[in-house]
């Protein structure tokens, strides 16, 4: 029958629900009477005017109110209010009829009993076929979950799952007391300790998180769940399920955003603006993962003009074509640039500069791969620190205003190529600001960024996805994380707080031990993991050692003082650097270096530049004959290849 149902047209459903709700307020009028005159088969036949006005009055009151739009299997409170003002109005003109024709005998209780009935008839009738409908739906493909969270958000979840018939909730568990032990809709609720022994007397195998607006609380119960090898998983805006602009199946995995409950810093308005709005912007690395959402805050902010420049053809392509649908939609819509090119390009930067009058310039163009730089360190410098340092001096020749270099975390006493690059980029603006009278520099230092390309975390959800293994670099290893959004709005802020040559850092909270991330990860999506202990379990950790370059624990401080600023959460740091004098003789020293591959020398002067700076473990021999060995002796370590 129920095939039979979805197969009909919306317009029949319609107006077999008409048809049914004619019948079943006349029902209704007649069992008013027999209730009133105890009588199984009264004498209604003068009365039949009552029986034609209630008719003629509801259903078109339940038109008007939208009843015969609501699709049955999904009827909510909208559906219930249409039935009662509807049925409230026809009880009403039944109360009316009998004075109005002067109908002798009509009893006067009968107009509120019959309200009564109409509202069990008309509402029992759709009930009744939902309940149909859902119980046909029932099957083993019908999933049991435990909802975490009993309070409203938990319960709509639940009485959408039973509409909707892939999963059927089981359980609640929630944290307050006054609820545990109740029973809400025909589901249980338990307290978080016992969620141990439910798992051992049913099949449950996920949980739902329905607690959505506090991120603290939201974490919390993250930890606890991360101990049970459950899938965890959070649902949408429950007001956008109820709506039906969401659905189940947008349910979503745990991300480390959720893990961490970390409230990203607001941006000041003022300070958001101040540098970018009816002013001529350059983001260069436009087509990268902090360059691109750059670009979308900047133009929140209502720029003049917005160039985008980017050596990547895909990654510029992408984010012209989504910034231009936003240009399209704005009221004062600015001119928007894409400009193919390489930041060592000097010719290309001086007629971008020239051209288009740029006053501010968002620095992101930078390769920040730890291993493929270790692998490419003549590029790697080339486009990191000359690179800046061609960009930098363009735009004092032009005269930009600001210039924000956008930094990393890695750059502080480095064991890397690419951090001493970017710490030798920072180093060059800061030395170029004394012989600066109008340009003002500054830099942005921040950690690993949420989603990013080359995350750790959607490394290990396709590892886990595919069975397996997570590679650990270090069971000890630590990162700081931050999100993309959160990472540009504290590049925008700085470049309003500069005085020029600044390191702005970010408070960026503790430190996310990674191993500790793995196993949240693998026991959030229901997994177990294989070790020692537990030999069947699903998913194996596997620890592959520090890669060169690699730190097991980032700073965000080489030295000195960090002070505050107009933003609570972002400081000010104030550190050496030497002379432009200095550094600009060491510089061409080193451009020399990397245009004859001389490594050696490379290796000499970073290591003389950079404080703290410690490339022993792999630069002292690297070439390119030496990656390819070590490529070679790593695969033939590898069991697989054995194999």
């Amino acid at each position: 029958m129920e095939s039979l149902l979805d197969e009909l047209s919306r317009r029949r459903k319609q107006a077999i629900a008409v048809i049914t709700d004619c019948v079943m307020l006349p029902v209704a009028l007649w069992s008013a009477f027999a209730l009133r005159l105890g009588e199984w088969n009264p004498q209604v036949v003068s009365y039949w005017p009552a029986f034609v006005i209630c008719v003629c009055v509801a259903i078109p009151v339940f038109g008007r109110l939208g009843l015969y739009r609501q699709v049955i299997r999904y009827m909510g409170n909208h559906a219930m209010v249409a039935v009662v003002v509807g049925t409230f109005l026809a009880a009403l003109a039944v109360a009316v009829v009998p004075f109005m024709l002067q109908l002798k005998g009509f009893p006067r209780s009968v107009p509120a009993i019959f309200w009564l009935l109409a509202l069990v008839y008309v509402s029992g009738s759709r009930f009744a076929v939902r309940a149909f409908i859902q119980r046909q739906g029932k099957g083993p493909a019908r999933q049991p979950v435990i909802i975490y969270g009993a309070g409203s958000n938990g319960v709509e979840l639940s009485r959408l799952l039973k509409q909707q018939g892939e999963y059927q909730a089981i359980a609640f568990l929630d944290d307050n007391r006054k609820l545990q032990r109740s029973s809400i809709d025909g589901v249980y609720v338990y307290a978080p300790k016992d969620l141990t022994q439910l798992l051992r007397d049913t099949k449950a195998r996920q949980v739902f998180v329905a607690i959505t607006q506090d991120s603290k609380i939201r974490r919390d119960i993250l930890d606890f769940l991360s101990e049970f090898s459950i899938r965890v998983r959070l649902i949408p805006d429950i007001a956008d399920l109820v709506n039906g602009r969401e659905s189940l199946a947008n349910l979503r995995d745990v991300g480390i955003e959720d893990l961490l409950g970390r409230t990203e810093v607001e941006g000041l308005p003022h300070l958001l603006s101040k540098s970018v709005a009816g002013k001529a912007v350059l983001v260069t690395g436009a087509g990268g993962s902090i360059g691109s959402e750059l670009c979308r805050q900047i133009l929140r902010q209502q720029p003049r003009l917005l160039v985008l420049l980017d050596q990547s053809e895909y990654g510029l392509y992408e984010i012209h074509r989504e910034l231009m649908r936003l240009v399209l939609q704005a009221e004062n819509p600015p001119m928007l640039i894409a400009v193919l090119g390489s930041v060592t390009n000097n010719a290309l930067l001086k007629r971008v500069f020239e051209q288009h009058q740029i006053e501010t310039v968002y620095h992101a163009a930078a390769y920040k791969h730890v291993s493929l730089v270790e692998n490419n360190v003549i590029q790697g410098l080339k486009n990191n620190t000359f690179g800046t340092l061609y960009c930098a001096q363009a735009a004092m020749d032009a005269g930009v205003k600001h210039f924000i270099l956008i930094s990393t975390d890695k750059a502080v006493r480095t064991s890397s190529v690419m951090g001493a690059s970017k710490r030798l980029a920072e180093m060059v603006l800061q030395a170029l600001q004394s012989h600066s009278s109008h340009t003002c520099f500054s830099m942005v230092r921040f950690g690993n960024v949420l989603g990013s390309s080359g995350s750790v975390v959607p490394l290990f959800s396709e590892q886990i996805d595919n069975g397996g293994p997570l590679t650990v670099t270090h069971p000890d290893v630590t990162r700081y994380f931050m999100s993309i959004p959160e990472a540009a709005q504290l590049v925008l802020q700085a470049a309003s707080m500069s005085r020029g040559g600044d390191i702005f850092l970010l408070d960026m909270g503790s430190p996310v031990k990674i191993l500790d991330l793995a196993h949240r990860m693998v026991h959030l999506k229901g997994y177990s993991i294989k070790n020692e202990d537990n030999p069947d379990g699903d998913i194996e950790i596997q620890f592959t050692g520090l890669k060169p370059g690699e730190k097991l624990h980032e700073e965000l401080l080489v030295s000195g003082d960090v002070v505050g600023t107009d933003h609570r959460k972002i400081m000010r740091a104030q550190e050496g650097h030497p002379p432009w004098t200095e550094l600009r003789g060491a510089l061409n020293t080193l451009e020399q270096a990397c245009d004859t591959y001389d490594y050696d020398a490379v290796k000499t002067f970073i290591e003389g530049l950079v404080e703290g700076a410690d490339l022993e473990s792999q630069l002292g021999d690297l070439t390119p004959r030496a990656a390819v060995v070590d490529l070679k002796s790593r695969a033939s370590d590898d069991p697989a290849k054995k194999s």
